[in-house]
């Protein structure tokens, strides 16, 4: 794990993405007066700045790895956002809050880490009756993938379904789905990009470490999976209402 966060440090996001996205995603959204809003597994916080910027409610932002809350709280702070985010170190397994307390959740690649019918499940409760949930979740995009991209997600993401697959779930857990979209490739270089640089230096620090190379291996063969196979699998942004 140490490695995982070296090579994760400081970067900008931490699941493919962009300001533009969660820009359009919150756009789903009906206009929302001062909401209070839950970030679920914000990492570094990108999104959770944008939110900021998007809105006039208040922020809950909430990770149980430390130096992405320390990063957010920087960020905030220089730019000026820090009245409306507060950063709270907490599993998105057992989340501290009241019943009913958020007008709306966000879990912008995040959602994965708990799974998305248990997640959809356990925070239900969190959200105001009429609340909303907006998350991105990995989708297969296309029937009869390659073998070689459905083996290696059934490794990494055996929960994997397909888009329609995920649409059908929502009304069986108690919600309504508002929108959705599949998020560009544009939006996955913006991650893979500063991932792919932080491989190549920590490659040439550790060449002599075969537990941080298998590490730096993992990781690259995930970004030449997508480079190859993009067309078959994306994220999906999917904006909900909670229905009962």
């Amino acid at each position: 794990m140490e490695i995982f966060f070296e090579i994760h440090k400081d970067l900008p996001k931490e699941s493919p993405g962009g300001d533009e996205y969660t820009r359009q995603a919150w756009q789903l959204l009906p206009p929302l007066s001062q909401p209070n809003i839950l970030d679920i597994g914000c990492g570094p916080g990108a999104q959770t700045l944008e939110l900021a910027r998007l809105t006039d409610g208040h922020i809950k932002a909430v990770d149980n790895h430390q130096p992405f809350l320390d990063h957010l709280q920087a960020q905030a702070t220089a730019l000026g956002l820090l009245d409306q985010i507060t950063c709270l170190n907490q599993s998105m397994f057992a989340l501290s809050f009241p019943e009913a307390t958020f007008d709306v959740l966000w879990a912008e690649g995040s959602i994965y880490i708990i799974g998305l019918v248990e997640g959809l499940k356990q925070w239900h409760s969190l959200l105001k009756p009429g609340g909303y949930l907006v998350l991105s979740e990995l989708v297969w995009l296309q029937s009869q993938p390659p073998q070689a991209i459905q083996t290696y997600w059934a490794e990494n993401y055996p929960g994997m379904r397909t888009l329609e697959e995920v649409l059908n779930l929502f009304p069986g857990c108690g919600y309504d789905l508002i929108g959705h979209f599949t998020l560009p490739e544009k939006g996955w270089w913006n991650y893979y990009l500063p991932v792919q640089a932080r491989i190549n230096d920590l490659g040439q620090r550790y060449h002599n470490n075969p537990e941080a190379l298998t590490m730096l291996n993992n990781e690259q063969r995930e970004i030449d999976m997508y480079r190859e196979y993009h067309d078959w699998y994306g994220y999906e942004f999917v904006a909900l209402q909670k229905s009962s």
